[in-house]
């Protein structure tokens, strides 16, 4: 039987919200879950809102998300308020729901801490970086997924971290969660075909290939690749991208790796989430 989402049990549901009794609380949390997605549109439509019931919308919200990670991803796409390690975590819990998410944040810190060890100050954000490219893909062994490129594995944090194998964008997310702690100012771009990392604060700019184990490129390289690929060089494809866009991007991902392995259900997952980010960009707009 589908659950009743009548206007009238929304009003009553929403007349609630403020409820001090924890028994009430707890019955109308079980409700909101009894609805599914129906009743987050409804927690979501006065979360927006101004006032206290927004405030206890998105309380009951963070309730609901703590047993929902798909729910909690998606409540974090419409947040705007993206961070990189959050979001990749987060992203990680849709297909992985029991990830306690400590063990990749101290492996991070672990791997920054190796690389503060080894800078010799003062240092160019380009020495740091070579400093970077040892401990990454030398001491800790990260490179590409070369012979399991398309499996859905190397597009989520932790399996990269735990097989130290991943995808153009996964390894550039551990360079770039291991820079930031470092202090290192390096950005994410989204050149096709082939993520890179790229560093604008020396004057020329100069971009990494992580896949490629760290190989430093210059601009005229990258372009070459374009005009290689038959690709339109357009300065645009060299310059950072949002972390939102590194999100979509690992999304849309995931919904060709699902699709490859002829998972239909979790492709339409991974592209609901592309459809949810599409959306939040048009309402910001």
């Amino acid at each position: 039987m589908e659950p009743v989402s009548t206007p009238e049990r929304k009003a009553a549901l929403h007349a609630l919200l403020d409820d001090p009794s924890k028994a009430v609380r707890t019955a109308v949390l079980e409700a909101y879950k009894e609805l599914g997605d129906i009743g987050v549109g409804w927690l979501r439509e006065t979360s927006r809102q101004e006032g206290t019931m927004a405030e206890h919308a998105r309380r009951m919200l963070h309730e609901l998300r703590e047993d929902d990670p798909k729910a909690a991803f998606i409540e974090f796409i419409h947040s705007y308020r993206y961070e990189l390690e959050t979001g990749s975590l987060m992203l990680n819990r849709t297909w992985y729901p029991d990830l306690d998410p400590t063990f990749c944040c101290l492996f991070l810190d672990e791997v920054a801490s190796r690389c503060e060890q080894l800078f010799c100050e003062p240092s160019t954000d380009f020495e740091k970086c070579r400093v970077l490219n040892r401990v990454i893909f030398h001491e800790y062994g990260f490179r590409g997924a070369q012979d399991d490129f398309y499996h859905p594995d190397n597009s989520f944090l932790h399996r990269v971290i735990e097989r130290r194998r991943g995808l153009p964008i996964t390894l550039s997310i551990v360079y770039l969660l291991v820079a930031y702690r470092c202090g290192v100012a390096v950005e994410p771009v989204g050149f096709p075909g082939r993520f890179m990392i790229g560093c604008y604060t020396e004057g020329e700019p100069f971009f990494i290939d992580v896949f490629e184990g760290g190989v430093f490129r210059t601009a005229e390289e990258l372009e070459s690749m374009l005009e290689t690929h038959h690709v339109e060089v357009d300065p645009s494809l060299l310059a950072p991208i949002s972390v939102g866009e590194v999100l979509v991007r690992c999304c849309r991902n995931l919904v060709n790796q699902f699709t490859r392995a002829r998972d239909s259900e979790s492709a339409r997952l991974y592209a609901d989430f592309v459809h949810e980010f599409e959306n939040a960009y048009k309402r910001k707009a």
